[in-house]
């Protein structure tokens, strides 16, 4: 468990920021290495590698990533953005979340028109691509067959999502990107003791539930060729609910998690 006292006076406060952001990015690093090794799945190794050696015709000249996904944005984001897993050609070859796919397209052009990245595209893991107050996950971190992570791949790699909510601290706002998302973000918050609401918040685009914790939860149609070649889901739909973010984190004061207000989270 971590705990401190919180210290005061400003030339104070000003160390302890700094010792903290030191802290989160060196744990941050340690999660996102330990998710890289990781290769515990062995269905998911096995494909992941073999879309890495076979490739797809356009990028026989790339390097493929071929390994497990980690975490990608700003270490003391508000918003967190959480989608299912890395695409088997796009993050699983680019080594980014949503890096290089069509699913991506939509995302970054999202975060960029609401303020949340420095441009709209995100082509490669050296593109010049930075997140502002916000961090993007998954809830599997390995490129899974047909998108289709089995249930023990899940539970397997959750020990991965937990760890990311417990260290991003300054969490006001989740953007769940489909259904699957939406209720493995609820199911890793239930088995860390958090109290969900009776009845559990439901799925929809557009859904908006304030979490006893303090984290507004929003549900938004993935941004996937089936639900945007088919009109299931379109720009001004989506942008609704980066708008719904950006809105709820300009009524809450920036916050930089100091020591007293991480008391009790468990490590």
């Amino acid at each position: 468990m971590l705990t401190a006292d919180r210290t005061t006076g400003k030339g104070n406060d000003i160390l302890v920021r700094g010792t903290l952001a030191h802290f989160l990015m060196r744990t941050l690093t340690i999660l996102n290495g330990l998710i890289t090794e990781c290769a515990d799945c062995e269905r998911l190794v096995t494909y992941r590698h073999m879309v890495a050696e076979t490739k797809r015709r356009q990028f026989m000249s790339w390097t493929y990533w071929g390994k497990p996904v980690p975490g990608f944005g700003d270490k003391h984001a508000r918003l967190y953005v959480l989608g299912l897993a890395p695409a088997a050609h796009g993050g699983n070859r680019t080594g980014r979340v949503f890096t290089g796919d069509r699913s991506g397209d939509w995302l970054y052009e999202a975060l960029y028109r609401f303020g949340f990245a420095n441009q709209a595209s995100s082509i490669h893991r050296d593109d010049g691509l930075v997140l502002s107050d916000c961090y993007i996950g998954a809830t599997v971190r390995c490129a899974p067959p047909e998108n289709k992570p089995a249930h023990d791949e899940f539970e397997r790699c959750r020990r991965f999502l937990r760890d990311e909510i417990r260290l991003l601290k300054n969490t006001r706002v989740v953007i769940a990107l489909g259904k699957i998302a939406f209720d493995q973000y609820l199911k890793t918050c239930r088995t860390e003791g958090l109290e969900i609401p009776a009845p559990t918040p439901a799925f929809k685009h557009g859904a908006a539930h304030n979490m006893p914790w303090g984290v507004l939860l929003l549900g938004s149609y993935h941004p996937s060729q089936q639900n945007t070649f088919t009109g299931k889901l379109t720009r001004p739909m989506f942008h609704s609910v980066f708008q719904r973010a950006r809105a709820a984190i300009k009524c809450t004061p920036e916050q930089t998690a100091l020591p007293g207000r991480i008391a009790k989270t468990r490590f």
